[in-house]
């Protein structure tokens, strides 16, 4: 859980509200534990830390993190995302509170499910737009944790002149020095103890500092050596700054954050639909205002993955047609590539995975494969051409003679590999989306390219697109 306050908030405020959360979160642990194996403590430990706050960015007592460590996933029989929603709940809204966020430990280098960056000059606009953005995203399903780094400072006054002032001899200036040597102090005298060298500094008592009345009667000495209280010449106007501006690349910038829950919402499917009808009109109303998205959105848009996969086919091309001599055959034995495409993406569907860069991954290192049972058949099909049968004989036959080879090599493939996917521990489930991808591409590859490799070989015979050099002059003429 990661808390945070309004700047300026007291430590023993922030303190109540994570005692009132661990409180909550042992009322779940005692819930939990006796579904636990042995009725071990699903909560093992919970470490508070003050004055850190991640998403944040920024340190005092107004931020606060809660951590929970639980059994490890290979023991537990509760899940995580269950606990998160259920403490989530039980805590509810906290009054005043700027952000609250419960999230989980992520790996991988993909960044933030949200994260949508405003820039312009006018801090006012930048912070309206973002309220318009985030209320936009709130209304998705799945969408938490949202905030923005552009968040209220520390409570201040501004003392402006009043109409008049400068007759007195009294400016910005000196009103402004007069005030920070009140409240931050002044060496009045230095006298020596000894081998010591004490200075003797002048300021306000503290109780003055913070009493708006004292303030107000703050005597402002005048050049002619006259004093006056600080509410004749000027008045106190209490305002909140901003706690921090970011810059990028020079221009003023709100980021905004945010979690998608993947078992509910995509996320680009999320920023697309917002960038439509949200995005897109506040651009048209603020000509200043410039969006850019980072996060999964920056990174998965910018991967190079797909580039380098065309560069592999073209590879994969040029090698087919050195050996088969043609131009459409191998073409149609690359078919068994979005043959594996199609299996990968059913296993994805029945298992219940997200087609994710590694999922990715394990889809181009299939090109190479897939095709090799698919190089063997046409070989096969060639070598009863030869021997005098026809294109539909021969296409059958090498079907037939080949399903062995294939049923065994993909089923010691998946058999392999299937330990793998059936893993449960948390550095396995990383991997799990390329090993779908390799088990379902493979075995979907496999067994499509015997039944429809040979109807497209016979298909290209008919129209005379199939080579036809490794046929004698007879059986070209027949």
């Amino acid at each position: 859980m990661r808390l945070l306050m309004p700047q300026g908030t007291p430590l023993y405020e922030t303190e109540q509200l994570v005692v009132h959360a661990i409180e909550e979160l042992n009322t779940l642990n005692q819930e939990f534990t006796p579904e636990q194996p042995d009725q071990q403590a699903l909560v093992q430990n919970v470490i508070v830390e003050y004055n850190n706050n991640q998403d944040a960015g920024e340190e005092g007592t107004h931020v606060a993190t809660v951590r929970a460590d639980l059994l490890t996933a290979e023991t537990r029989n509760t899940s995580l995302l269950v606990l998160q929603d259920r403490w989530r709940d039980a805590v509810g809204e906290i009054p005043g509170a700027l952000a609250l966020a419960f999230k989980q430990p992520a790996v991988g280098p993909a960044g933030r499910a949200i994260e949508i960056r405003l820039y312009g000059n006018d801090l006012a606009m930048l912070s309206s737009v973002s309220f318009e953005i985030q209320q936009a995203l709130a209304e998705y399903d799945g969408v938490q944790n949202l905030m923005d780094d552009l968040r209220p400072g520390k409570e201040e006054w501004l003392v402006r002149l009043l109409p008049g002032a400068m007759s007195l001899g009294v400016d910005g200036a000196t009103i402004a020095n007069q005030l920070r040597t009140a409240f931050f102090g002044q060496k009045a005298d230095e006298f020596q103890r000894g081998d010591e060298t004490i200075e003797l500094d002048v300021r306000l008592r503290k109780e003055d500092k913070a009493s708006w009345w004292q303030l107000q009667n703050y005597p402002i000495t005048l050049t002619d050596g006259r004093q006056i209280p600080l509410s004749a010449v000027a008045e106190l106007i209490p305002a909140r700054g901003y706690a921090r501006i970011n810059r990028f690349d020079g221009q003023r910038s709100v980021t905004i954050i945010g979690d998608v829950d993947a078992a509910i919402a995509n996320t680009g499917e999320i920023i697309a639909a917002v960038d439509k009808t949200v995005v897109a009109p506040l651009l048209d109303k603020y000509p200043s205002l410039s969006v850019s998205y980072e996060g999964e959105v920056k990174e998965g848009g910018s991967s190079s993955i797909g580039k380098k996969f065309l560069m592999g086919l073209v590879g994969v091309f040029i090698i087919l047609s050195f050996q088969f001599r043609s131009y459409m055959e191998p073409v149609m034995v690359m078919l068994g590539i979005p043959l594996a495409l199609i299996g990968a993406l059913w296993g994805h569907v029945l298992l219940g995975y997200d087609f994710t860069i590694p999922s990715m991954m394990g889809f181009v290192s299939l090109a190479g494969i897939v095709v090799n049972d698919s190089i063997l058949l046409v070989t096969y099909i060639k070598e009863h051409q030869k021997e005098g049968l026809d294109a539909h004989q021969a296409a059958v036959q090498a079907a037939r003679e080949r399903f062995r080879a294939v049923f065994i090599t993909t089923a010691t493939t998946v058999a392999g590999m299937l330990p793998l996917l059936l893993e449960t521990s948390l550095q396995a489930q990383i991997l799990q989306p390329l090993v779908v991808s390799l088990l379902f591409g493979i075995a979907a590859s496999s067994f499509l390219v015997l039944f429809i490799l040979p109807c497209l070989y016979v298909i290209l015979e008919d129209r005379g697109l199939a080579a036809q050099h490794h046929l004698s002059e007879s059986q070209v003429r027949a």
